[in-house]
């Protein structure tokens, strides 16, 4: 059947304008009697596109980039240092606020040189404020994560402050998660308000822009109704070929091993102004509308972070995952700096007649005698015997096994899981990866000693199947429908409750954000009781969130589903234990 999946999603934004194109853009510039314009850019932002249109188009009498402020590139490194470390794979959260990365004395030669110019002053990079508290004009160039991911990768973006471009991508990303990500969104928190417009600049040549008011009305509009974020594929070592088809991705990329349905942090929205449509990070709905999108328990527990993440594993005709185990709480929040860890669980989103998983250790193992053998495995000595140690499970379409962190795990070849887990997703310790090279031809990075430190070694197979390996009980039913808890270990935050159903079956988020994925059927539409958001249509496969201010709504079969069986996977945060044993301990 051919697919229905809407691998760009777009939210209608109403009574706001967008501007499109740079004459249009810098038109409405014109407009403002400005002595001086501040630029700000979040950094992966091709700052060169804006200066040369700019230069072309307003012709400035001076155009100042924000790192000649800075402090030179050395010593920026050693700033970053204790946060980057020299880890491959893993940093420190950073606590570095923007003002860390300027030098005063060349703030000051800069405001003195701006002050004797006689005409209209650029100023374009990130800080730009800095430069100048009180401005004419503010823009906010933003971007999305995904895209500066991208551009990494085609080193063409550098991180904070520096000139990296041609640093592996693996630098790169981890500098931008521990560091850059975290003290721009600081300072994107502290100054947005204070800007008059917002530009996007995803796709090079095809800038669009609004006011930083119709950005905030359009944040305010989207968390009334259910949403989706804009899903991003990505190819690995063992990836498979399930997602081409489901998801109608290109068929000549050798593989998908991910599909990321709602990692907020890194998606992004897209909004629609009438014919326009402007791309813009979905970090900052959870910023600049917590409680509503949240809850207000959620938001008090966690913050602005969006606590629960959705992505699809797909092995099929592919290879087993690396053989991997999570931080415990204690060990991401003395190492990393992380407030919570990353408790996850598989839900068997499709598989064949021999699938399986990798949960848990075999009955009696001698620890030492395991880590001595990935030890001699990683160095090229022996091949490790998994099954040896770890113990193998078969498993079917629509299992749910949970994983808290500290199991030993991986999902086996011939699956899709949709992983429902915590939002720290980089934090995952390989132990072994089969002998195989990443796409890059290179070794992925093997994390044993941190490993060594996390394993749980009591959570043999007994333990595993009384405690985690098939927890589905009944709930409810009735007319049409009913409901079952599944996946929910005694460590998780996470609440999983799937619904099967023929008929509508009335949800109520409780004050709390739900996020739910479309598990069975062709597709089915979400309503409001009382029409406080328009009928919304989800179909097979699509995550999508339902802010916690909307309250109840309701799912029922739509379309070529109806009259057919439904279901849903739906995740929550579990009250009691928010501001608890979870984050607290």
């Amino acid at each position: 059947m051919k697919s229905n999946y809407n691998k760009f999603p777009i939210i209608p934004i109403n009574g706001q304008n967008c501007t499109a194109g740079w004459e249009n853009i810098i038109s409405i510039c014109k407009e403002y009697n400005h002595r001086v314009i501040a630029i700000e850019c979040y950094p992966g932002v091709y700052e060169d596109e804006i200066t040369s249109q700019i230069q072309l188009l307003l012709n400035p009498s001076l155009i100042i980039n924000t790192a000649e402020a800075m402090k030179r590139e050395d010593e920026i490194t050693g700033l970053v240092q204790p946060y980057v470390t020299d880890d491959p794979v893993f940093g420190y959260m950073s606590s570095l606020e923007m003002e860390d990365y300027f030098d005063e004395t060349k703030i000051s030669e800069l405001k003195n040189i701006m002050r004797a110019v006689d005409g209209c002053v650029v100023i374009i990079g990130p800080g730009a404020l800095l430069l100048n508290h009180q401005p004419d004009l503010i823009l906010y160039a933003d971007m999305p994560r995904w895209e500066i991911q991208m551009r990494y990768r085609n080193n063409t973006a550098s991180n904070l402050g520096k000139t990296n471009d041609t640093a592996p991508f693996s630098y790169q990303y981890k500098h931008a998660y521990f560091v850059d990500w975290r003290v721009s969104d600081r300072y994107k928190k502290r100054i947005l308000k204070t800007c008059d417009f917002i530009l996007d600049t995803t796709k090079p040549g095809d800038p669009k822009m609004i006011t930083v008011d119709a950005l905030y009305d359009a944040l305010g509009q989207i968390v009334t109704r259910p949403f989706r974020v804009v899903p991003f594929f990505d190819p690995g070592p063992w990836g498979g070929q399930w997602l081409k088809e489901i998801c109608d991705l290109d068929r000549s990329v050798q593989n998908f091993a991910w599909g990321f349905d709602c990692v907020p942090e890194e998606n992004s929205l897209l909004l629609g102004f009438g014919d326009e449509v402007m791309e813009i990070p979905s970090s900052n709905l959870v910023f600049f509308q917590p409680e509503a999108l949240l809850g207000k328990k959620v938001y008090e527990g966690f913050g602005d972070e969006f606590p629960i993440r959705f992505d699809f594993l797909d092995t099929m005709e592919g290879g087993n995952l690396s053989l991997q185990v999570h931080p415990l709480k204690e060990y991401i929040r003395e190492k990393f700096g992380m407030s919570y860890t990353q408790d996850e669980s598989y839900y068997i989103l499709d598989a064949e007649k021999d699938a399986f998983v990798y949960l848990g250790l075999k009955d009696h193992i001698q620890p030492e005698m395991m880590m001595q053998d990935l030890e001699r495995a990683q160095a090229g000595q022996i091949t490790f015997e998994a099954e040896k140690y770890v113990q193998k499970w078969p498993v079917r379409k629509h299992d749910h096994v949970s994983i808290p962190a500290g199991t030993v795990h991986c999902s086996g070849a011939d699956s899709v899981v949709l992983e429902i887990s915590a939002t720290p997703y980089i934090f995952t310790f390989k132990l072994w990866d089969w002998g195989r090279m990443g796409l890059d031809g290179q070794p992925r990075p093997i994390s044993l000693e941190h490993g060594r430190n996390n394993i749980q070694w009591n959570r043999d197979s007994s333990w595993t199947r009384e405690n985690i390996l098939q927890l589905t009980a009944s709930v409810a039913e009735g007319d049409g429908w009913r409901e079952e808890r599944t996946g929910l270990d005694a460590w998780s935050f996470i609440e999983t409750r799937r619904h099967w159903f023929t008929k509508k079956v009335i949800h109520h988020t409780q004050g709390i954000v739900n996020v739910l994925n479309l598990v069975e059927g062709r597709e089915v539409i979400v309503e409001s009781p009382d029409n406080s958001f328009e009928p919304y249509i989800v179909r097979y496969a699509e995550t999508f969130i339902v802010p916690a201010c909307i309250g109840t709504y309701t799912i029922a079969p739509y379309g070529e589903s109806e009259g057919k069986e439904c279901a849903t996977i739906k995740a929550s945060v579990r009250p009691e234990m928010i501001a608890g044993k979870i984050l607290n301990n």
